[in-house]
């Protein structure tokens, strides 16, 4: 009745007064009526009184219509109680459909008043005693009676009568008719209040299943809740329900697009392991983000949940583990240096292993084998061989000095009471701290405070300087004067940077300010830092190592671990230097700076040679020329263009100092006071220089977090355009563009090359942009380009050689100036141009200032380093594209290869994140990311691994989801991590053994191929090409880099054979056919003219040229070159047929080698033809 009763009111246009309106305002009034009254004006005051009484009389109003209309019902309902309906009334109801109109007609018309006439006028008769014998005939007429009431019961009038049971029930079955008739508005209308009491019924019948679904899924929430790892209170941390959630559309390849979106849209990571949640507050929360997932779907989330239980147990048992390595990291390092002896360290494990029982070297890692060791550190005999059963050479152990103290079992077991204190210790303070350490993904406490102070390579210059003087003193004082001079050099390092720090902290905390997050280790091959032990301990144990095993192997290196006096001395004054190198590199990077005022990115190297002359009263000119003349040496381009960039100005002092008389350091600390009182810079000067710096620095940012996209890199380069033509240009109005150098291959005749517009600003790009300039058409550009050096036209209206691009501008508005800058490469070779405009400035005066010139010339520089970077980081991929397409015909164990880029984060106090680049499936097939994902540390807590690949720069293995994977680095020049493989081989622990050699070969080719890329990135080194299609591919295929190093180590290997090497297969009277095919496809691809003849046709005659001169000639053999003619076809008809697997298991190590070179041969000659019909231009 309630419901009713809104219904009736909702329809006569009024609402119900919430409780509490009485004291409303009228503009709360007009708020609350949804816009039903008219906006008043603010200053009728009168309007709004009277409107607020007509409010409140409306409402009163409408609250005596809801009682009216609800007492009605009420009554209506109490009658129907008292008098149920006639049954009679149903006789009227029929399905004969000739009489429906009829009687709907009765029914609704006639007799709802005649019926009442008729009982009127029978209880009138029975009143009268019309019908009795007796009596008299009287007057009354039957007729006139109902005549009467019929009239006086005019429907017209409005005038009801209280209807009887009989009357409700005809009602009933009108309306029931009614419905029966087609076409009327009645059976319309009780069609759709059919249709919707179906809907309403099915409605609840859904919501019912629903709510039972909904049950029984949190029934079954609740008995996954249990598999979890509680803590006292009965509790987990919410992220990590978080993440288990976040990683289900990545661990289930098939879910649906709507699942991936409902939770990476829906959810947010908390970075905190702080806030928990108990058993009622999970399922309520993970229901919450999984009710609309289909019965399937829900099962493979539960199954996905369950394996993310089991990986937090592990990752808790691992991290058990790896704060007991940190112990003895501690334990080990005795005098905080912060670093350990990895060889010493590997002999160690080496030693363990060896008197370890079977049983447990089967759960071991061995460690004279990758990953303990490096893939560079593995003999290529090793590598490509091993066809006999053995793992690897021993000439490993000669190079490990294994420990000579013959400790023997019975001494580990001794120890064992010392670990185990050690362990119930450690258990004691994991319960006491929780989960603390799984908050920093797997690294404990003291972990991360040891990776941030003993990295001293890569850390801050701030943070190593503050770590070296208590290292020092502790061990000063054993070995005094030993560390006399160093100390001396540290101190004078020390008062250089407070005396100069006036001028020079500015830009040095800027520079320390734009550095990135320093939490990733450089490889060093001979000491590990506390990360890489960790991992590299890690490692070695594997997944199933017991508690006594674990206790023995760390009393045996904590009692094992010794160094001498002279080591000792040896690695503190690496750390020394270190901290000296890097307060040098950072002092000399500031009084660069402040030389270069216009923040250009070069100081120019006459004007610096004629201040530098002066040093010392000019008694040191002879010593300058012999620097500078080294300098130029090394890098070439400095005689022809004269500028030094940061680096090869640091290199410049340093050689002044070798070539002057005393001590060198003591030297560049008097150039660097010298040259800072040789230049003044005002404090607007100052501010002016940082902030054009942090504009370039923005643009190399963007090209580091871009996802490899040079989308972001143009905007930030147009950003610091315009910013500093508004703040530091008189506000200028410039428009900006950049067009690249592109080979001519439509139309040569017009040149070889052109200038394509790839980037503008955005009012200029419906004239500008994807424009392309041949060098016939009007211009300066190709000028610039020529010369090599910035075209500044002041007045472009009086040139006469201008080229323009908005031909609706007419002559009288080409007014202005244009400024040309030529793009250079590391190597000072011109790419492209960067054009700058004032034709859309509408003032008299806007010519280019030098200071302007100067910046616009640093920004043309910081644009190249971010072109450049993009350009290497794209060759990396397709490098890795070439290496995996090698890889998985060869392994198909491997499930799936992901490539992950390392992106650094804002400044240092952001960490890094993971740009998901490239995924590779199981059968091959490749996915490039075009919208990459970001992965950070905080949002992926179970998939740690891939994070602490990064910080350590070091292999990690672990179990995911139920699949074992491997994260390898890919490291750059520096040795951190610049990438990483992850590589999953589904459930199966390891992989077979020659597909884990194929797995090993690719990796230690991809990162040599990888090094070489980012090699030929730098200024001071000039590209080194070993094959005749690296000077056409111009690193526009760098997968052929991947083969070369493939080729050069398949070369070497077969350099070491000799003509004994041959004699097994020289034996053959009647040799195996892939024996034959192998050394057949040989000869042909060093002599195809012997097609058909019977130095390849007769077995007698080819094995006559198994010897050292076919040895040479393949040790010399390059596939690539334009003499050379390989007849693909015929060689495949050769090979095609020989299986792998046949080779390998035939035992010949000639025979594999030269079955793997000549496979790698017809690799690069396939890239080789790709390019030769491109038509690329060396």
């Amino acid at each position: 009745m309630a419901a009713q009763a809104e219904e009736a009111a909702q329809t006569a246009g009024l609402r119900h007064p919430k409780p509490g309106s009485k004291s409303m305002t009228a503009p709360e009034m007009r708020n609350q009526g949804n816009k039903e009254l008219p906006c008043l004006s603010a200053h009728a005051l009168w309007k709004e009184c009277f409107y607020e009484k007509i409010q409140q009389r409306c409402l009163s109003l409408q609250e005596i219509k809801v009682k009216m209309i609800c007492a009605q019902k009420a009554e209506e309902e109490k009658v129907k109680k008292r008098e149920p309906c006639d049954q009679l009334s149903k006789e009227w109801f029929s399905e004969e459909k000739e009489t429906l109109d009829t009687r709907i007609y009765l029914l609704d018309k006639l007799l709802p008043t005649l019926i009442p006439g008729v009982e009127k006028l029978l209880m009138e008769v029975k009143r009268k005693n019309v019908f009795a014998p007796d009596k008299e005939s009287t007057k009354f007429n039957p007729l006139i009676f109902l005549g009467e009431y019929l009239m006086t019961h005019n429907p017209q009038y409005n005038i009801s009568t209280k209807p009887g049971p009989y009357l409700r029930g005809m009602k009933m079955v009108t309306e029931e008719l009614k419905t029966e008739m087609p076409g009327s508005i009645s059976g319309r209308l009780a069609r759709m209040k059919a249709e919707a009491k179906n809907k309403r019924k099915d409605r609840e019948q859904a919501d019912n299943l629903k709510s039972q679904v909904k049950e029984m899924r949190k029934e079954a929430l609740a008995i996954q809740f249990k598999e979890w790892t509680v803590d006292a209170s009965g509790s987990i941390p919410l992220a990590l329900v978080q993440h288990a959630l976040k990683s289900f559309p990545d661990a289930i390849v098939s879910t649906p697009i709507d699942v991936r979106k409902a939770i990476c849209d829906k959810l947010e990571i908390t970075d905190t392991l702080e806030k928990k949640v108990n058993i009622d507050v999970f399922t309520e929360y993970v229901h919450f983000y999984t009710e609309h997932f289909s019965n399937d779907v829900f099962q493979e989330i539960l199954k996905h949940l369950c394996q993310c239980a089991d990986d937090f147990q592990e990752t808790i048992r691992r991290d058990m583990w790896r704060q007991m390595f940190t112990d003895l990291f501690f334990a080990c390092d005795y005098r905080k240096v912060g670093l350990l002896d990895r060889q010493k360290i590997l002999a160690l494990l080496v030693d363990f292993y060896a008197r370890s029982p079977v049983v447990a070297k089967k759960g071991f890692c061995n460690p004279r084998q990758w990953p303990i060791i490096e893939l560079q550190e593995t003999e290529l005999v090793d590598l490509w061989g091993g066809l006999d059963g053995q793992e690897v050479c021993e000439e490993l152990s000669e190079k490990l000095p294994l420990s000579q103290t013959g400790i023997s079992e019975r001494d580990i077991l001794a120890n064992e009471p010392v670990g185990g204190n050690r362990q119930s210790t450690r258990e004691g303070v994991f319960e006491q701290t929780g989960m603390s350490e799984a908050e920093t993904g797997g690294i404990s406490r003291e972990e991360n405070q040891a990776a941030e102070s003993n990295d001293a390579e890569d850390a801050p210059v701030a943070e190593v300087v503050k770590e070296v003087p208590a290292r020092k003193e502790s061990f000063s004082r054993q070995h005094g004067s030993q560390f006399g001079q160093q100390t001396r050099s540290e101190k004078r390092l020390q008062d250089l940077l407070q005396d100069q720090g006036k001028d020079l902290h500015p830009f040095m905390a800027e520079i320390q300010n734009c550095w990135a997050s320093h939490t990733r280790s450089a490889f060093d091959e001979s000491c590990l830092n506390l990360p890489q032990f960790v991992q590299l301990m890690e490692t070695f144990v594997g997944e199933d190592i017991s508690l006594p095993t674990m206790k023995r192997l760390i009393a045996f290196i904590k009692e094992e671990y010794r160094q001498t006096k002279e080591e000792k001395i040896k690695q503190l004054e690496r750390v020394h230097r270190i901290s000296r190198l890097a307060q040098r590199k950072l002092l000399l990077e500031a009084l660069f700076q402040k030389w270069d005022k216009d923040a250009s990115g070069f100081l120019d190297l006459e004007e610096m040679d004629a201040v530098l002359s002066t040093f010392k009263e000019g008694t040191e000119k002879e010593a300058l020329t012999k620097a500078k003349k080294d300098l130029c040496s090394c890098y070439s381009q400095l005689s022809r263009v004269g500028k030094l960039s940061p680096k090869a100005f640091q290199t410049f002092l340093e050689l002044i100092a070798s070539k002057l008389s005393g001590n060198e350091d003591e030297t560049i600390d008097n150039l660097v006071a010298f040259l800072t009182t040789s230049v003044e810079r005002s404090h607007m000067e100052c501010l002016q220089s940082l902030t054009r710096r942090k504009w370039l620095h923005d643009i190399q940012q963007a090209a580091e977090t871009s996802g490899g996209s040079m989308g972001p890199v143009y905007q930030a380069v147009f950003k610091a355009l315009s910013q500093d033509a508004e703040a530091h240009g008189g506000n200028k109005k410039i428009s900006a563009y950049i067009a690249l150098l592109e080979e001519n291959q439509q139309s040569p005749e017009r040149g070889q090359i052109l200038l394509h517009y790839v980037a503008c600003t955005t009012d200029d790009a419906p004239y500008v942009l994807n424009q392309i300039l041949y060098r016939d058409m009007k211009g300066v550009s190709f000028v610039a380009v020529e010369e090599a050096k910035p075209i500044h036209v002041p007045r472009v209206q009086l040139h006469g050689n201008i080229h323009f691009w908005n031909y609706d501008r007419t002559v009288e508005e080409r007014k202005g100036s244009l400024l040309v800058l030529p793009l250079h490469d590391a190597r000072w070779r011109v790419f492209g141009i960067l054009g700058l405009d004032t034709l859309r400035d509408p003032c008299e005066e806007t010519i280019f200032l030098a200071h302007e010139i100067s910046f616009y010339q640093g920004v043309s520089h910081a644009f190249s380093k971010a072109y450049h970077h993009i350009c290497a980081l794209e060759n990396v991929l397709q490098m890795t594209v070439t290496a995996v397409d090698w890889l998985y015909p060869r392994a198909p164990s491997i499930h799936t290869v992901t490539t992950y880029m390392v992106e650094p984060g804002k400044d240092k106090t952001w960490d890094y994140a993971l740009r998901k680049m490239l995924t590779t499936d199981r059968t091959g097939k490749k996915e490039t990311h075009s919208s990459p994902a970001l992965l950070l540390r905080k949002e992926n807590l179970l998939r740690d691994y891939l994070f602490k690949c990064i910080d350590s720069s070091e292999v990690t293995r672990t179990s995911v989801d139920g699949e074992y994977h491997i994260a390898v680095p890919l490291r750059d020049l520096s040795g951190q991590a610049l990438g990483v493989f992850d590589i999953s081989i589904g459930h199966r622990q390891k992989l077979p053994p020659y597909e884990h050699k194929d797995l090993q070969k690719m990796l230690k080719a991809a990162q040599a191929a990888c090094l070489e890329i980012l090699k030929r990135s730098l200024e001071e080194t000039k590209p080194i090409y070993v094959l005749e299609a690296e000077h056409m591919a111009n690193l526009r295929h760098a997968g052929i880099l991947f083969h070369r190093f493939m080729l050069q180590d398949l070369q070497e290997c077969v350099q070491k054979l000799n003509a004994e090497s041959f004699a097994e297969i020289k034996s053959y009277v009647e040799p195996p056919a892939l024996v034959y095919d192998i050394v057949k496809a040989v000869l042909l691809l060093l002599h195809p003219n012997w097609k058909g003849s019977e130095k390849t046709e007769n077995w007698s005659q080819c094995k006559l040229r198994l010897d050292d001169n076919l040895i040479q000639k393949i040790y010399c053999f390059d596939p690539t070159a334009a003499s050379v003619q390989i007849q693909e076809e015929l060689l495949l008809d050769c090979i095609t047929g020989v299986p792998r697997a046949a080779v390998w298991q035939h035992g010949s190590a000639p025979a594999w080698y030269l079955y793997h070179w000549v496979h790698t041969c017809l690799a690069l000659a396939e890239i080789t033809r790709s390019l030769r019909s491109k038509n690329t231009p060396s």
